[in-house]
Formats: C-alpha cells, sequence, structure tokens
C-alpha cells in the first residue's frame, strides 16, 4: 500500500508541542514530498535558538512517520525560519583523546547486555555479520544498538545506509542514529568521508570510551559492538572498562583463517571475556546455475574449534552474492526476505532463547 501526503500528515497531527498544539496546527511542516516508499519534509522552528531545542520533536516526527505502512526511508530536516538570538554556541564535540580514569569497568545506562563480536584477522566479514545480526535480533523484537569500533576501517555507515554526522547539543553527548531498527554508531559518521584515522592506541581507548560513555544509548536489550581485527587496544580496551557479557568470535573455515582466531579465543580468556559461541562464515558457495555446494575455504573448521573449546557453533554462512550487494547498498539481507534472511534470524533466534540476547 502507498503512502499519501494526507497520511504523514495525519500521522504529525499526533505529534504535540508543549501548549499540546500539533505540529501541524502550529504550521510548522514545509516541503513534504512523497516519492514511493520515501517520505522527506522539513521543520522550521520560528528561529534558530528555538530550532535547538526541537530535537526531540524532529525524532518523534521521524519516528511515527517511519511506522507508517509502506514508508521504508523517512528525512526529516529542522531549520529556523529567522536569524539565532546571540547567545554562545554550544562547544564542537572533540573525538579521541587520552581516555577519563574510571573506577571499575562501566556499562552505558539502560544497556542491558553487551555483546563483542571480534575476528583474529580481517576479511572474514566479521562487520557484515555484526550489521546482519542486528538487524535480525531488532526483527525478533529485541530493542538492539551496534557500536561501530573499528576505527580505523569503519564499514558500518555504509552496511547500515546511514552517512548524517551524530547531533552533539551541548558538546559531550552524542545523539546515535537509527537504521532498519537499530540504534547505530561509529566513528565513520564523525570523520569526513575518506580521511584516515591515524591515531596512537591513547586516541583510540578515548574514543571507544566516549562511543560508549557519551552516546545516549537510550534503553536497550543488548549492545553489538563490532571490534577491528586483531588483539589490539580496542579488545583491551573493552574487555577491560566495559561491563561485557561476552563474546562472539567470526572465522572462515580454512587454517590460516583459524590460526587467528584462535588468537582471538584466547586473547577473551586471558581477558576473561566468556565467549559465548563461534559463527562459520563464507562455510561453503552454492552455485547459482546448478546449485552445487562447493567448500572454497574447507569444510568444518570452526564447527571442530567450537567442539573443542566447549561452545556453541551459533550458525554457518554461505558465501553470498545477494549479501554482498545488499550491504553496499546499505541494507542488510537480514532486513528482507529469503534464506540468508532465514539463516541470520535462525541465529538471533537462538541468542534471544539462550538469553544471550
Amino acid at each position: 500500500m502507498s503512502v499519501t501526503k494526507q497520511d504523514v500528515i495525519a500521522a504529525l497531527e499526533r505529534i504535540n508541542l508543549p501548549d499540546g498544539r500539533s505540529l501541524i496546527a502550529h504550521d510548522l511542516m514545509r516541503a513534504l514530498s512523497v516519492e514511493g516508499d520515501v517520505v522527506r519534509f522539513v521543520i522550521e522552528a520560528p528561529n534558530a535558538e528555538i530550532a535547538r531545542s526541537m530535537g526531540p520533536l524532529r525524532d518523534a516526527a521521524e519516528k511515527v512517520v517511519s511506522e507508517l505502512a509502506g514508508v521504508k526511508q523517512v528525512t526529516v530536516a529542522l531549520t529556523a525560519h529567522g536569524p539565532a538570538q546571540k547567545t554562545s554556541a554550544p562547544p564542537s564535540l572533540k573525538v579521541g583523546g587520552h581516555p577519563k580514569p574510571q573506577d571499575g569497568p562501566t556499562k552505558p545506562s539502560g544497556v542491558k547486555r553487551i555483546l563483542a563480536i571480534g575476528s583474529g584477522k580481517g576479511g572474514v566479514g566479521k562487520s557484515t555479520v555484526s550489521s546482519n545480526l542486528a538487524v535480525a535480533l531488532a526483527k525478533q523484537g529485541r530493542k538492539v544498538g551496534l557500536l561501530d569500533a573499528d576505527i580505523y576501517g569503519p564499514s558500518q555507515p555504509r552496511m547500515m545506509g546511514v552517512n548524517k554526522r551524530p547531533a552533539s547539543p551541548d558538546g559531550k553527548t552524542i545523539i546515535p542514529l537509527k537504521a532498519h531498527g537499530v540504534t547505530m554508531m561509529s566513528i565513520g559518521l564523525m570523520m569526513e568521508e575518506g580521511k584516515a584515522v591515524v591515531w596512537r592506541g591513547p586516541m583510540l581507548m578515548g574514543a571507544l570510551q566516549q562511543m560508549l560513555g557519551q552516546v545516549e544509548w537510550g534503553e536497550l536489550d543488548v549492545l553489538l559492538v563490532d571490534l577491528p581485527p586483531g588483539t589490539g587496544d580496542v579488545q583491551l580496551t573493552l574487555c577491560t572498562k566495559s561491563e561485557l557479557t561476552g563474546a562472539i568470535v567470526v572465522s572462515t573455515p580454512q587454517d590460516v583463517a583459524l590460526i587467528d582466531a584462535r588468537k582471538a579465543l584466547d586473547m577473551f580468556a586471558t581477558l576473561k571475556t566468556p565467549v559465548l559461541g563461534l559463527i562459520e562464515n563464507m562455510s561453503m558457495f552454492v552455485c547459482p546455475d546448478c546449485g552445487g555446494e562447493h567448500q572454497i575455504f574447507g569444510q568444518g573448521g570452526v564447527a571442530a574449534e567450537a567442539e573443542k573449546m566447549g561452545v556453541p557453533l551459533l550458525g554457518a554462512l554461505p558465501i553470498d552474492l545477494e549479501t554482498r550487494i545488499a550491504g553496499d547498498g546499505g541494507t542488510p539481507v537480514a532486513a528482507g526476505e529469503g534464506p540468508m534472511a532465514q539463516a541470520y534470524a535462525r541465529i538471533a533466534e537462538g541468542l534471544v532463547k539462550g538469553g544471550m540476547a
């Protein structure tokens, strides 16, 4: 069913300002356009000072319209009609820097569980698994957050289809973005596209501390943290400075990947972080022409490692062209239907039933 402008206006009639009158009654909406399943409009405040306080109103308007049947994407701009009154501007948010002292491991307020998703080496599809697992858990009815902690190579903005810079109303707190039912934050959203992050360890640790402690995550059942590959500063900081529920390790089946996956497993054991399970990615290739299965990277290596460690094999995911296309397009394959979405749904269901998410 296609959404109409009248549907959008009716939805916005339910958004009230403090005086009890609606957004529409105040005549604050401008430039409404509906193109298929994409809705765009502008909220125009009387002046810039008032506009600065209307962020929650814009978020509420975006949410109520996104819940309409037939709407897949909503873009809401907040602008001001008149010039701003002369007030001191809020300080700009600086990302990175030396971490602040902590009394002990902490957890963001409102977040029930933190799951780290790691791998011993790059190229095994850890970030793809992270984004799709986040979406699959959201489809299971969980309140999910996704933190892209791969500081040097953040990929979640592209995979989740998000490119807006998060707001920081006071130069301290960070308002995360939402996509596909997931609340997300990435260092890639704070940096100019294509600009390299050239930081030493303390800067990485400070940035991670900011993204955990200064982001307004809200009430979440689970926060997934997409770790960088390896066993470095980010992993050490997360495991020692936050209250981790546990970790999931992603690997491909071949021996050269498992060598590094074992190092990741040993790292989590050393840091006393429980490993909740392993996921075997790129476990096989199913030929689209003949339907034959080909074990390009070998077979069963991750399952054998899971059995050896006494931890669950949470799932085995094939190499899949649709997954790659969906990730590049900004809509994870788990958001749709089909065999791959069902595969991620099974992993998510297992985590929920096991009390891990």
